[in-house]
């Protein structure tokens, strides 16, 4: 009994893939689905994307990277707070999403983005080299949190923070979507090298952001 008490404990220590998150992203077909909700019309009513680049504190000339860019939707924010004296990396693990990405930020004439094609265990960032990492509606969807987190740290200078931007499970309208909820993501990240600065909600009961830096 005991040996299985310390199997099962293990075995939930262990980073938990992201399933059920991750099935729609498998196929061409599938990511040409997420992108239209990535860009429709109405998200900026859903998301306030300038009342969470405000509360993201972001100063002129940092560099912030967005991590799970998909097709750039946070782009032309993050680029206007950081100023044409900062930068913004647009990161994805998928070429298909950062070639719409690129075409936003060409579009909107973004001089200050520049892409990166990450993969799913590294995010293939510089060391020392972001002010800031942002994860927007992303972290629910590492399958190796551990080896994310890992290079995050990495990549993040001395006062960096990461900032997680993700749904509460019952905020969502399939919670088994969502890997981890709120609490869990903060173990989880903690217990990677980070400490926790903030958590507040970003849409009440919908939608949360948590900040924090390394140890």
């Amino acid at each position: 009994m005991i040996l299985i008490l310390a199997f099962l404990l293990t075995f939930n220590a262990w980073p938990q893939a992201a399933t059920n998150a991750n099935s729609g992203y498998k196929t061409k077909e599938g990511r040409e689905r997420v992108a239209k909700t990535l860009a429709a019309s109405d998200r900026d009513g859903r998301q306030k994307p300038k009342e969470l680049v405000a509360a993201m504190n972001l100063k002129k000339g940092e560099t912030v990277v967005d991590l799970g860019t998909g097709v750039g939707y946070m782009l032309p924010y993050l680029s206007k707070a950081v100023g044409k004296s900062g930068k913004v990396i647009a990161q994805d693990i998928f070429e298909d999403f950062l070639k719409q990405a690129r075409e936003a930020a060409a579009k909107g004439d973004l001089t200050n983005v520049e892409f990166l094609h990450g993969g799913d265990k590294d995010p293939k960032l510089a060391p020392d080299s972001a002010d800031v990492v942002f994860t927007l509606d992303a972290y629910h969807h590492f399958d190796f949190p551990d080896l994310m987190l890992a290079s995050i740290s990495r990549a993040l200078r001395s006062e960096g923070r990461l900032v997680v931007v993700d749904f509460y499970k019952s905020g969502f309208r399939d919670p088994n979507h969502i890997r981890l909820d709120l609490d869990d993501v903060v173990k989880e990240v903690e217990s990677n090298g980070f400490r926790l600065v903030t958590k507040s909600d970003h849409q009440p009961g919908v939608q949360y952001i948590a900040v924090f830096k390394k140890k």
